[in-house]
């Protein structure tokens, strides 16, 4: 019988929490074990420091919460030993120097795969957090790489990145459980239609360039305008209704759109971008509207999945032109479904994932 592996994952947030983590890895948790893979989940932070951690203020309470993390993280360097490898996901701490990555990979000699889906060695903090800005240490990214067996990157700009430093760096997108989760799909054939956008406050921003055009048409065709967030849009729109993120109902409140905005800027930042937002949409059976930025035009192709949209022209046209054909809307999101199915699925990754383990 073929022996199991063990892996430790080593990871930022508590299990069930944080998308990056729960669409990067945790849907691969069950393979894993059907493949004789036993894991090991270590969070830096717990679950009472997450509850608070992009909300204003509590920073005595954040401090204490990183503290205790550091602490853990010291434990868990004599737990080593029990482990065939360790998975770094960003990093193993999320402030100072990489002297976790350095111990684990120089001293105690283990097979690291580190995996990141942002441009996370530029500095990008939450403006809910800028008193920890001085102390990310985002530099630390590039010798981690080095350190690594093998880099796992959500598209090809990060891995572009990556490959500087380590040779052995494999893309594998960020997807979606089109069987367990995302399975539903979105009926286009109704008469009050749902133009959408989801994600965290700090993207919200990006819609500040397409508002103009979301009014413009507004006044012309009655369609509401969701937003899922954590928190509330400080814009207004005739037809706005905002729907606070949960994980119970995300599947449900995504479906209350007909039509995904996916708006970004034009910056190195942005680049590094996995486009989940319109996997999202997209598996959905929903036609996305996307920024040409990073790598949205691979994942959207033009007209076939939905299409790009480069300035506030585009965004109206473009948009008006879904709001008044169903049948578009029916097709676009037929192929769109069709493509995630294709590429970015947890069925269509999971061995390139368990190869990681080999």
């Amino acid at each position: 019988m073929v022996a199991r592996k063990r892996i430790l994952f080593i990871l930022p947030y508590p299990k069930g929490v944080a998308p990056s983590q729960r669409f990067r890895l945790e849907h691969y948790l069950d393979a894993m074990k059907s493949n004789r893979m036993e894991y090991t989940y270590a969070s830096f932070l717990d679950k009472s420091t997450w509850d608070i951690l992009y909300r204003p203020g509590y920073h005595f309470k954040k401090i204490g919460g990183v503290l205790k993390g550091f602490f853990r993280r010291f434990l868990l360097l004599f737990t080593l030993f029990r482990y065939h490898f360790v998975f770094i996901h960003r990093e193993a701490s999320p402030i100072g120097p990489p002297i976790f990555e350095w111990l684990i990979t120089q001293v105690w000699r283990k097979k690291v795969i580190y995996d990141f889906d942002d441009a996370i060695w530029m500095s990008d903090t939450s403006t809910s957090n800028k008193f920890v800005a001085c102390l990310k240490w985002p530099r630390k990214v590039s010798r981690i790489c080095r350190w690594a067996q093998t880099v796992t990157c959500g598209n090809a700009y990060l891995a572009n990145y990556a490959s500087q430093f380590q040779k052995n760096t494999i893309i594998i997108p960020t997807v979606v459980n089109t069987k367990t989760k995302h399975k539903r799909l979105q009926n286009q054939a109704v008469k009050k239609i749902g133009v959408g956008w989801t994600g965290s406050h700090s993207t919200m921003p990006y819609l500040n360039s397409i508002l103009p055009s979301l009014k413009k048409l507004q006044a012309k065709i009655p369609f509401v305008v969701y937003i899922i967030s954590n928190r509330k849009p400080e814009f207004e729109l005739p037809y706005l209704h905002f729907i606070e993120w949960s994980k119970n109902t995300e599947i449900e409140d995504l479906l209350s759109f007909h039509i995904g905005l996916m708006p970004l800027e034009d910056t190195e930042w942005a680049k590094g971008k996995c486009g989940f937002k319109a996997i999202q949409y997209m598996a959905l059976g929903m036609p996305a509207l996307v920024s040409p930025v990073g790598v949205n035009p691979e994942i959207v192709e033009e007209g076939i999945c939905g299409f790009h949209c480069t300035n506030a022209e585009d965004w109206e046209h473009k948009l008006e032109k879904l709001l008044n054909d169903e049948s578009l809307r029916i097709q676009l999101g037929k192929t769109a479904r069709q493509r995630i199915e294709a590429k970015y699925s947890v069925q269509a990754t999971v061995q390139l994932f368990l190869s990681l383990f080999e």
